[in-house]
């Protein structure tokens, strides 16, 4: 076997791993496309600056945006809250109870450990 060539000695390697790391069409494509978004980013801002009502109207629909996501999940979350009382109701008192019992029981621990985490 002639001397370098093979594929699995460390210096192959790492001449392979410096090539993929340096391919220059991959460089030169994200530099371009960050370039472009800062172009993009920049117009933008100096839109909404020139226009303060648009500016607003932007601001309040992102909030309206943010305060429906999270009633969204406030809604999911009763959703699931009823599903599990559900759940809990359809099931055999005994079984209930020691159910009810180990919740209580993993969220007294949980609660002990933030508590001792926040101190």
């Amino acid at each position: 076997m002639a001397e370098g060539s093979s594929s699995g000695e460390p210096i192959n390697i790492l001449v392979q791993s410096t090539r993929d790391l340096l391919r220059p069409e991959e460089l030169v494509r994200e530099a371009t496309r960050d370039i472009v978004k800062d172009e993009i980013r920049r117009h933008l801002e100096k839109t909404l600056k020139e226009d303060p009502k648009l500016q607003q109207d932007l601001r309040d629909a992102v909030r309206a945006l943010l305060e429906a996501r999270a009633n969204e999940y406030a809604a999911l979350f009763r959703v699931g809250t009823a599903t599990a009382r559900l759940g809990l109701s359809a099931l055999p008192l005994e079984v209930r109870q020691a159910l009810m019992k180990d919740v209580v029981e993993l969220l007294s621990k949980e609660l002990g450990h933030i508590v001792e985490r926040s101190l």
